[in-house]
Protein backbone atom coordinates (compact mmCIF):
# COMPACT_ATOMS: atom_id res chain seq x y z
CA UNK A 1 0.00 0.00 0.00
CA UNK A 2 1.24 3.74 -0.93
CA UNK A 3 2.36 5.60 2.74
CA UNK A 4 -1.06 5.56 4.97
CA UNK A 5 -1.08 9.32 6.05
CA UNK A 6 -4.08 11.26 7.35
CA UNK A 7 -5.63 13.42 9.50
CA UNK A 8 -7.85 12.13 12.43
CA UNK A 9 -11.08 14.28 12.01
CA UNK A 10 -13.22 14.89 15.41
CA UNK A 11 -16.56 13.63 15.32
CA UNK A 12 -19.58 15.93 13.40
CA UNK A 13 -22.44 17.86 15.08
CA UNK A 14 -25.63 15.85 14.87
CA UNK A 15 -26.38 15.53 11.24
CA UNK A 16 -27.78 12.62 9.72
CA UNK A 17 -30.81 12.07 10.09
CA UNK A 18 -32.37 15.75 10.23
CA UNK A 19 -35.35 16.61 7.46
CA UNK A 20 -35.38 20.38 7.08
CA UNK A 21 -37.97 20.47 9.05
CA UNK A 22 -37.05 18.93 12.05
CA UNK A 23 -33.88 21.79 12.46
CA UNK A 24 -36.49 24.24 13.97
CA UNK A 25 -34.51 24.86 17.44
CA UNK A 26 -31.59 22.90 16.41
CA UNK A 27 -27.94 24.87 16.19
CA UNK A 28 -24.89 22.97 15.32
CA UNK A 29 -21.34 22.80 16.10
CA UNK A 30 -18.32 21.41 13.75
CA UNK A 31 -15.03 21.79 16.11
CA UNK A 32 -11.75 22.06 14.57
CA UNK A 33 -10.03 18.61 13.36
CA UNK A 34 -7.48 16.94 15.38
CA UNK A 35 -4.15 16.02 14.02
CA UNK A 36 -2.71 14.21 17.03
CA UNK A 37 0.46 11.65 16.75
CA UNK A 38 -0.80 9.25 19.48
CA UNK A 39 -3.77 6.95 19.83
CA UNK A 40 -4.38 8.68 23.39
CA UNK A 41 -4.29 12.06 21.79
CA UNK A 42 -6.81 11.63 19.11
CA UNK A 43 -9.26 9.44 21.55
CA UNK A 44 -9.17 11.82 24.15
CA UNK A 45 -9.59 14.85 21.77
CA UNK A 46 -12.54 12.98 19.80
CA UNK A 47 -13.95 12.07 23.63
CA UNK A 48 -13.99 16.10 24.37
CA UNK A 49 -15.02 17.02 20.95
CA UNK A 50 -18.43 14.48 21.42
CA UNK A 51 -18.80 16.34 25.21
CA UNK A 52 -18.38 20.05 23.72
CA UNK A 53 -21.37 19.12 20.97
CA UNK A 54 -23.77 16.96 23.17
CA UNK A 55 -23.48 20.77 25.55
CA UNK A 56 -24.17 23.09 22.62
CA UNK A 57 -26.71 21.12 20.80
CA UNK A 58 -30.46 22.77 21.59
CA UNK A 59 -33.22 19.91 21.86
CA UNK A 60 -35.99 21.12 19.74
CA UNK A 61 -37.87 19.92 16.39
CA UNK A 62 -38.04 16.23 16.10
CA UNK A 63 -37.51 15.14 20.26
CA UNK A 64 -37.31 11.16 19.17
CA UNK A 65 -34.52 11.75 16.14
CA UNK A 66 -32.39 13.74 18.14
CA UNK A 67 -32.58 11.66 21.52
CA UNK A 68 -31.87 8.89 19.01
CA UNK A 69 -28.53 11.13 18.06
CA UNK A 70 -27.27 12.06 21.12
CA UNK A 71 -27.66 8.44 22.40
CA UNK A 72 -25.50 7.34 19.41
CA UNK A 73 -22.66 10.49 19.67
CA UNK A 74 -22.40 9.00 23.87
CA UNK A 75 -22.20 5.58 22.76
CA UNK A 76 -19.78 6.85 19.97
CA UNK A 77 -17.85 9.05 23.15
CA UNK A 78 -17.82 5.92 25.63
CA UNK A 79 -16.38 3.29 23.36
CA UNK A 80 -13.39 5.22 22.35
CA UNK A 81 -12.81 6.04 26.24
CA UNK A 82 -12.96 2.30 26.90
CA UNK A 83 -10.07 1.52 24.18
CA UNK A 84 -7.91 4.76 26.29
CA UNK A 85 -8.45 2.73 29.33
CA UNK A 86 -7.60 -0.75 28.42
CA UNK A 87 -4.50 0.98 27.27
CA UNK A 88 -4.99 1.67 23.65
CA UNK A 89 -3.43 0.15 20.32
CA UNK A 90 -0.08 -1.15 21.92
CA UNK A 91 -1.54 -2.83 24.80
CA UNK A 92 -3.67 -4.54 22.62
CA UNK A 93 -1.42 -6.03 20.32
CA UNK A 94 1.06 -6.95 22.81
CA UNK A 95 -1.41 -9.02 24.79
CA UNK A 96 -1.73 -6.42 28.06
CA UNK A 97 -5.35 -5.66 28.20
CA UNK A 98 -7.50 -7.73 30.99
CA UNK A 99 -10.30 -9.46 30.45
CA UNK A 100 -12.03 -6.71 32.38
CA UNK A 101 -11.00 -4.50 29.63
CA UNK A 102 -11.90 -6.72 26.89
CA UNK A 103 -14.93 -7.59 28.15
CA UNK A 104 -16.01 -3.57 29.08
CA UNK A 105 -14.59 -2.84 25.52
CA UNK A 106 -17.14 -5.68 23.91
CA UNK A 107 -20.02 -3.99 26.22
CA UNK A 108 -20.28 -0.85 24.22
CA UNK A 109 -19.19 -1.95 21.28
CA UNK A 110 -22.34 -3.85 21.75
CA UNK A 111 -24.24 -1.15 22.57
CA UNK A 112 -22.98 1.21 19.87
CA UNK A 113 -24.16 -1.54 17.05
CA UNK A 114 -27.50 -1.34 18.07
CA UNK A 115 -27.41 2.27 16.87
CA UNK A 116 -26.63 1.57 13.71
CA UNK A 117 -27.97 4.14 11.24
CA UNK A 118 -26.82 3.18 7.88
CA UNK A 119 -29.14 -0.09 6.93
CA UNK A 120 -27.42 -1.15 3.88
CA UNK A 121 -23.39 -0.38 4.99
CA UNK A 122 -21.95 -2.90 2.39
CA UNK A 123 -22.91 -0.28 -0.36
CA UNK A 124 -22.79 2.97 1.28
CA UNK A 125 -20.41 5.85 0.15
CA UNK A 126 -19.01 6.01 3.77
CA UNK A 127 -17.67 2.65 3.46
CA UNK A 128 -14.56 3.44 1.34
CA UNK A 129 -11.54 5.84 2.44
CA UNK A 130 -8.34 5.13 4.84
CA UNK A 131 -9.14 3.54 8.35
CA UNK A 132 -7.50 3.27 11.37
CA UNK A 133 -7.63 -0.25 13.20
CA UNK A 134 -8.33 0.79 17.12
CA UNK A 135 -9.61 -2.74 17.98
CA UNK A 136 -9.45 -6.23 16.99
CA UNK A 137 -10.11 -9.56 18.64
CA UNK A 138 -7.98 -13.18 18.60
CA UNK A 139 -9.64 -14.11 14.94
CA UNK A 140 -8.45 -11.21 13.60
CA UNK A 141 -5.50 -10.94 10.43
CA UNK A 142 -4.76 -8.04 12.54
CA UNK A 143 -3.57 -9.94 15.99
CA UNK A 144 -1.87 -12.76 13.44
CA UNK A 145 0.21 -10.32 12.30
CA UNK A 146 1.01 -8.75 15.80
CA UNK A 147 1.89 -12.22 17.33
CA UNK A 148 3.68 -13.26 14.24
CA UNK A 149 6.00 -10.02 14.84
CA UNK A 150 6.08 -10.17 19.07
CA UNK A 151 7.01 -14.10 19.15
CA UNK A 152 10.14 -14.02 17.39
CA UNK A 153 11.34 -10.65 18.51
CA UNK A 154 11.41 -8.96 22.00
CA UNK A 155 9.50 -5.67 22.23
CA UNK A 156 12.63 -3.58 22.90
CA UNK A 157 13.90 -4.63 19.15
CA UNK A 158 10.34 -5.05 17.12
CA UNK A 159 6.58 -3.20 17.72
CA UNK A 160 4.05 -2.78 15.83
CA UNK A 161 2.94 0.95 15.88
CA UNK A 162 -0.52 1.36 13.95
CA UNK A 163 -2.55 -0.90 11.37
CA UNK A 164 -4.36 0.93 8.71
CA UNK A 165 -7.21 -0.15 5.97
CA UNK A 166 -7.98 1.23 3.15
CA UNK A 167 -11.00 0.50 0.88
CA UNK A 168 -11.32 1.96 -2.25
CA UNK A 169 -12.83 0.40 -6.23
CA UNK A 170 -13.76 -2.80 -4.56
CA UNK A 171 -10.10 -3.33 -2.95
CA UNK A 172 -8.99 -3.46 0.55
CA UNK A 173 -5.51 -3.01 1.49
CA UNK A 174 -4.09 -3.26 5.37
CA UNK A 175 -0.76 -1.84 6.26
CA UNK A 176 1.14 -3.39 9.53
CA UNK A 177 3.83 -0.31 10.26
CA UNK A 178 6.57 -1.94 12.37
CA UNK A 179 9.60 -0.22 14.00
CA UNK A 180 12.76 -1.53 14.19
CA UNK A 181 15.41 -0.97 17.20
CA UNK A 182 13.47 2.27 16.88
CA UNK A 183 15.45 2.77 14.00
CA UNK A 184 14.49 0.84 11.16
CA UNK A 185 10.43 1.11 9.74
CA UNK A 186 8.79 -0.90 7.64
CA UNK A 187 5.65 -2.50 6.14
CA UNK A 188 3.76 -5.44 5.84
CA UNK A 189 1.10 -5.08 3.48
CA UNK A 190 -2.15 -7.63 2.77
CA UNK A 191 -4.12 -6.91 -0.59
CA UNK A 192 -7.55 -8.13 -1.00
CA UNK A 193 -9.90 -7.98 -3.46
CA UNK A 194 -13.81 -7.47 -1.52
CA UNK A 195 -16.43 -8.22 -3.01
CA UNK A 196 -20.68 -7.54 -1.79
CA UNK A 197 -22.34 -10.55 -0.66
CA UNK A 198 -25.37 -8.96 0.43
CA UNK A 199 -26.58 -5.73 2.91
CA UNK A 200 -24.43 -6.67 5.36
CA UNK A 201 -21.86 -9.31 4.28
CA UNK A 202 -18.88 -8.84 2.51
CA UNK A 203 -16.13 -11.44 1.46
CA UNK A 204 -12.01 -10.96 1.06
CA UNK A 205 -10.02 -12.72 -1.06
CA UNK A 206 -6.51 -11.82 -0.27
CA UNK A 207 -4.34 -11.20 -3.83
CA UNK A 208 -0.94 -10.54 -2.49
CA UNK A 209 1.16 -10.25 0.69
CA UNK A 210 4.27 -7.35 0.30
CA UNK A 211 6.87 -7.29 2.90
CA UNK A 212 8.34 -3.38 2.02
CA UNK A 213 11.88 -2.62 2.19
CA UNK A 214 12.99 -0.79 5.69
CA UNK A 215 13.54 2.72 5.82
CA UNK A 216 16.63 4.16 8.25
CA UNK A 217 16.49 6.77 10.48
CA UNK A 218 20.29 6.96 10.01
CA UNK A 219 20.22 9.56 13.06
CA UNK A 220 18.15 7.39 15.60
CA UNK A 221 20.86 4.27 14.79
CA UNK A 222 22.83 3.30 18.08
CA UNK A 223 26.45 4.29 18.26
CA UNK A 224 27.31 0.70 18.55
CA UNK A 225 25.68 -0.40 15.52
CA UNK A 226 26.69 2.15 13.15
CA UNK A 227 29.26 0.21 11.96
CA UNK A 228 28.03 -2.45 11.29
CA UNK A 229 25.34 -0.58 9.23
CA UNK A 230 27.92 1.35 6.89
CA UNK A 231 29.30 -2.04 5.85
CA UNK A 232 25.62 -3.62 5.19
CA UNK A 233 25.21 -0.66 3.07
CA UNK A 234 28.73 -1.10 1.06
CA UNK A 235 27.55 -4.32 0.75
CA UNK A 236 23.96 -3.70 -0.45
CA UNK A 237 25.96 -0.78 -3.23
CA UNK A 238 27.34 -3.62 -5.04
CA UNK A 239 25.16 -6.01 -5.21
CA UNK A 240 24.09 -6.87 -9.37
CA UNK A 241 21.24 -4.07 -10.13
CA UNK A 242 17.97 -6.77 -10.63
CA UNK A 243 18.86 -7.60 -7.48
CA UNK A 244 19.10 -3.87 -5.80
CA UNK A 245 15.90 -3.21 -7.92
CA UNK A 246 14.29 -6.96 -6.19
CA UNK A 247 15.42 -5.31 -2.34
CA UNK A 248 14.25 -1.64 -3.41
CA UNK A 249 10.67 -2.97 -4.32
CA UNK A 250 10.16 -4.93 -1.77
CA UNK A 251 9.45 -8.90 -1.31
CA UNK A 252 5.94 -9.91 -2.85
CA UNK A 253 4.30 -12.67 -1.90
CA UNK A 254 1.86 -13.80 -4.47
CA UNK A 255 -1.70 -15.26 -2.69
CA UNK A 256 -3.84 -15.32 -5.88
CA UNK A 257 -6.99 -15.73 -3.93
CA UNK A 258 -6.16 -18.40 -1.89
CA UNK A 259 -7.23 -17.11 1.66
CA UNK A 260 -10.30 -15.80 1.85
CA UNK A 261 -12.19 -14.56 4.91
CA UNK A 262 -16.37 -13.24 5.33
CA UNK A 263 -16.96 -10.54 7.17
CA UNK A 264 -20.43 -8.43 8.17
CA UNK A 265 -20.66 -5.04 8.82
CA UNK A 266 -22.69 -4.28 11.86
CA UNK A 267 -22.14 -0.71 12.34
CA UNK A 268 -21.12 2.09 9.92
CA UNK A 269 -21.13 5.96 9.66
CA UNK A 270 -19.26 8.84 8.92
CA UNK A 271 -16.25 8.32 11.54
CA UNK A 272 -16.59 5.02 13.27
CA UNK A 273 -16.56 1.07 11.18
CA UNK A 274 -17.00 -1.96 13.30
CA UNK A 275 -17.21 -5.79 11.78
CA UNK A 276 -17.42 -8.87 12.46
CA UNK A 277 -15.74 -12.29 11.21
CA UNK A 278 -17.31 -15.63 11.13
CA UNK A 279 -17.04 -15.98 14.92
CA UNK A 280 -18.51 -13.05 15.48
CA UNK A 281 -15.39 -11.63 16.82
CA UNK A 282 -14.94 -7.61 16.24
CA UNK A 283 -12.92 -4.84 14.74
CA UNK A 284 -13.51 -1.57 15.19
CA UNK A 285 -11.92 1.03 13.11
CA UNK A 286 -12.10 4.97 13.19
CA UNK A 287 -11.70 7.33 10.10
CA UNK A 288 -8.22 8.77 8.91
CA UNK A 289 -9.49 9.65 5.58
CA UNK A 290 -12.55 9.85 3.50
CA UNK A 291 -12.90 8.95 0.10
CA UNK A 292 -14.63 11.54 -2.47
CA UNK A 293 -17.64 9.86 -2.78
CA UNK A 294 -18.30 10.13 0.90
CA UNK A 295 -17.34 14.10 0.87
CA UNK A 296 -19.17 14.47 -2.02
CA UNK A 297 -22.85 13.09 0.03
CA UNK A 298 -24.75 15.86 0.72
CA UNK A 299 -28.46 14.05 1.33
CA UNK A 300 -28.89 14.39 5.32
CA UNK A 301 -31.29 11.62 5.39
CA UNK A 302 -28.83 9.20 3.46
CA UNK A 303 -29.78 5.54 4.27
CA UNK A 304 -27.61 3.25 2.20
Amino acid sequence: MASLQGSFPAISAVRSSFSSSSLVGVSFVRLPDCNRRSSGDRISCRRTSCRAMVQQAVQGGAPATYAKDMERLSAKESLLLAFKDAGGFEALVTGKTTDMQRIDVNERITGLERLNPTTRPTTSPFLEGLWNFEWFGSGSPGLFAARVVFERFPSTLARMSKMNLLLKDGYAKVAAHLKLLNSIESKFILSAKVSVEGPLRMKEEYVEGIFESPTIVEETIPEQLKGAYSQALTTAQQLPVPIRDAVANGLRVPLSGTFQRLFMISYLDEEILIIRDTAGIPEVLTRLEASSSAMAETNPEYES
